[in-house]
């Protein structure tokens, strides 16, 4: 199919790279890629179908010319300014400590993002429970490589891939799974999600709270989950992500000096009620993470894993 070509104009600063990362499961996601120049091209199954998208800037980071390929190009084009940040509304969002305020001056264009595509978001993120990013992020690739398919367009024909359809993910077989070092349990509830798919995608179209109680009503998936699919998926400003190993660690010590626990980010936040993803995302973008210690988690070796 043809390409489809827009311009999206804005009059505050877009820097993709801040905007979109969060759309990047680790450095060989075959979905997304960036490109010489700056450029982000992202692949995803669509309600009309499957469909590539690619986003550059122009005229200093105040226009976004978006092309798109294969039946979900329209789809996907409509939802540019959403991608972007368009829908997030950050008025309320006062900065109570200085690392926020400056981290707040550094990215003054940044909002949160809202693809409208909840399975698209949830996969990887039950993929990624409960494991280290190289373990999921290694078997979210080789899922996606064996089951996804070429993207339409150019960047199929150089790596890019198209997630599997939810039917696709539903059919997986247990052991392919496990070759993918994706546990009984994360695969579970990744073919429930997908066997419920067209029930979460209309969570799209419901407040946030609702939406969180229809994804956690899933086996396998809690609060940390819901959350990282609220922040990508719904665009909701308030979805922390209480339960992650290094969150509350990273903003404690951002914000007082010293690594907390759940209880202890959910005070540091209460100030910022409605806006305290934000603050994650914000500190997280100015880099402010405690100092590492120690030798990393080794990959686990009870899977029967073959090649990456």
């Amino acid at each position: 199919m043809p390409a489809r070509t827009r311009l999206w104009r804005t009059d505050r600063p877009v820097s993709l790279g801040a905007q979109l990362g969060v759309f990047r499961r680790g450095p060989g996601d075959p979905t997304s890629l960036w490109t010489e120049g700056g450029a982000f091209v992202r692949a995803a199954q669509t309600p009309d179908g499957p469909g590539a998208l690619h986003l550059v800037c122009r005229a200093p980071g105040r226009e976004v010319e978006a092309t798109a390929w294969g039946p979900g190009a329209d789809w996907l084009l409509d939802g540019v300014p959403d991608l972007l940040g368009a829908a997030d509304d950050p008025t309320g969002f006062v900065a109570h400590h200085d690392v926020v305020r400056d981290a707040w001056r550094r990215f003054p264009g940044w909002r949160v993002p809202r693809s409208r595509l909840v399975l698209d978001a949830l996969v990887p993120a039950v993929i990624e429970q409960k494991v280290t990013g190289q373990e999921a992020f290694a078997g979210y690739r080789r899922l996606v490589r064996r089951f996804g398919s070429p993207a339409p367009g150019p960047y199929g024909r150089v790596g890019l891939f198209v997630p599997p359809r939810p039917a696709e993910w539903a059919a997986i077989p247990s052991w392919a799974f496990l070759q993918a070092s994706v546990d009984g349990a994360r695969s579970r509830a990744l073919v429930v999600a997908a066997r419920a798919a067209g029930r979460l995608e209309e969570a799209v179209d419901l407040g946030p709270g609702e939406a969180v109680r229809r994804m956690r009503a899933l086996p396998g998936v809690g609060v940390w989950t819901s959350a990282e699919v609220a922040q990508r998926a719904l665009g909701d400003a308030d979805a922390v992500s209480f339960g992650d190993f290094h969150v509350a660690k990273d903003i404690g010590w951002a914000l007082v000096g010293a690594a907390v626990d759940d209880a202890g980010l959910a005070e540091l936040l209460e100030p910022y009620a409605a806006h305290r993803y934000r603050v994650q995302a914000l500190l997280g973008l100015a880099g402010h993470r405690r100092p590492r210690r120690g030798a990393r988690m080794p990959l686990r070796g009870h899977l029967p894993v073959r090649g990456r």
